[in-house]
């Protein structure tokens, strides 16, 4: 259960900072969907923008295209733990192209690096010159 009220469309349009996030939501993303998470920060309307502002300039164009964003997102949710980031970034990534194929080959990659991020943490294994910036290069 929700620890704050999830902000309906008519509470949105009450208040004019919400309801132009949510106006700006539907128009970046050309849908008319308003998720969970963006209802449940509409309680705080600078929190609600502040976040969008900064999810818009980091998931927006770049040198990274919008799948290899969308897939480091789904990386650092499985590993944070957060099952509404995984399904809704997993959505937004399928939405994007991302086969089924690819899906399963990149949560190999996810699985084989928490393993072997595991094993280098308990080893507490240094880190090699040639690695760090400036040094060994």
């Amino acid at each position: 259960m929700a620890t704050v009220t999830l902000k309906s469309d008519a509470e949105a349009e009450a208040d004019p900072r919400v309801q132009a996030v949510f106006s700006d939501i539907r128009t970046t993303r050309g849908s008319d969907f308003i998720n969970n998470f963006w209802r449940g920060l509409a309680h705080d309307p600078a929190l609600l923008e502040r976040t969008w502002t900064g999810l818009k300039a980091v998931m927006g164009p770049g040198t990274l295209d919008p799948l290899t964003k969308e897939l480091i997102y789904i990386a650092v949710s499985i590993a944070i733990g957060c099952p509404y980031c995984i399904h809704s970034h997993t959505a937004a990534a399928r939405a994007k192209g991302l086969t089924s194929g690819q899906h399963g080959e990149f949560l190999a990659v996810v699985g084989m690096a928490n393993q072997t991020n595991a094993l280098v943490n308990g080893m507490q294994i240094p880190v090699d010159a040639a690695f760090k910036v400036g040094e060994g290069s």
